[in-house]
């Protein structure tokens, strides 16, 4: 469950399906050693198909709240320096708007 760092980017393919790419930043916190609390943010890439993009550009934007149930796929890709480079991506199997506003818009 996190946050959208971005405005999800949603492509429609040739046969008409829809991919949304989303940027989701989840944080945790912790206390350090000196007693202070301490909150991370961690970067993930969602990757959505079908009615799940169809969500995704309908109801997110930039700081909306949801939670994303799927799994994990890993890839590597040669970057334009010739170096190899890899890459985790969460495909999404369900994704639930968690922000209230976006719910009432939901409904009606």
């Amino acid at each position: 469950m996190g946050h959208l760092g971005m405005n999800p980017e949603v492509k429609t393919m040739d046969n008409g399906s829809k991919l949304a790419k989303i940027s989701l930043a989840t944080n945790h916190t912790y206390v350090n050693n000196k007693g202070e609390r301490i909150t991370d943010t961690d970067w993930h890439n969602i990757v959505a198909w079908g009615k799940n993009a169809e969500l995704a550009e309908k109801y997110m934007q930039k700081g909306s709240e949801i939670m994303v149930e799927g799994r994990l796929t890993y890839k590597e890709y040669l970057a334009k320096d010739g170096t190899k480079r890899y890459t985790t991506e969460v495909v999404a199997n369900a994704i639930l708007l968690m922000d209230k506003k976006q719910e009432a818009e939901r409904t009606d």
